[in-house]
């Protein structure tokens, strides 16, 4: 209920500065210059915020990232489900399966835990593939995948929701060598699109282009990869697959 209302407040606040900004411009055309100020010195901040936490989700610093999301964490709704939830998340985005199976357990259950069942889904899905129970991140990403997108969310959300979790069912596809054809384009998209995965939907795409051959373009695919600590998954899977490049 707050974030429908917080919307609807975004949204009458942007109109009726459009409305103003228009009325403005009509009578005089020297406030062109005003206006694009305003709408820079809202924007431009905006931007740089998002394309730098872009770069520290890309980084790979699991240390930093849950420093980021500290007071986001304290602030959530149901702290004692959501907050471990949301800390198990990142650390299987990144392939902290140890730190991630301690961070669910922490969480309390109850109405937010059943609520809360497409993100325990995909930490899951995640968490089976790296432990290489392939059949059962197959069963859980297609959960994932069947269920309805929420109502309340955006167009373009709705469609960043879908595509995460595409990206799920390919990358249980592609580590079960079960790839379909349109599988090497949704890892991708499902990298580029969300940040946090950017990573295991990389090494996911370097799996399916060694299934077909392709080394050189894994190769690449693989430059510039994190040095992932011990504790990561991402860490044997990076080992294993230039050991196939080589």
């Amino acid at each position: 209920m707050d974030r429908t209302l917080s919307r609807i407040l975004s949204l009458a606040t942007i109109t009726l500065f459009a409305f103003v900004s228009a009325r403005l411009v009509v009578h005089d055309v020297r406030y062109v210059g005003m206006v694009l100020l305003v709408v820079i010195g809202f924007v431009v901040p905006s931007w740089l915020a998002r394309r730098r936490m872009k770069r520290l989700l890309i980084s790979g610093d699991i240390a930093r990232i849950l420093g980021t999301w500290e007071k986001a964490l304290d602030r959530v709704t149901h702290p004692e489900t959501m907050a471990p939830l949301m800390t198990a998340t990142a650390y299987a985005a990144y392939g902290f399966i140890d730190h991630a199976r301690r961070a669910l357990e922490r969480a309390a259950r109850g109405p937010a835990w059943d609520a809360a069942v497409e993100q325990r889904l995909f930490v899951e899905a995640l968490l089976d593939v790296y432990e290489g129970e392939r059949t059962r991140a197959l069963t859980k990403a297609a959960e994932l995948e069947s269920l309805p997108l929420p109502r309340s969310s955006s167009f373009w959300m709705r469609r960043k929701i879908s595509m995460l979790r595409r990206g799920v069912a390919a990358l249980a596809r592609a580590f079960a060598h079960q790839t379909r054809a349109e599988d090497e384009r949704v890892l991708r998209a499902a990298a580029s699109s969300s940040p946090l995965v950017h990573w295991a939907m990389r090494y996911a795409h370097a799996v399916v282009l060694i299934d077909g051959g392709r080394k050189e373009e894994a190769r690449e695919l693989l430059a510039g990869a994190p040095v992932w600590p011990q504790e990561s998954a991402f860490r044997s899977f990076h080992d294993e697959l230039v050991a196939q490049l080589a």
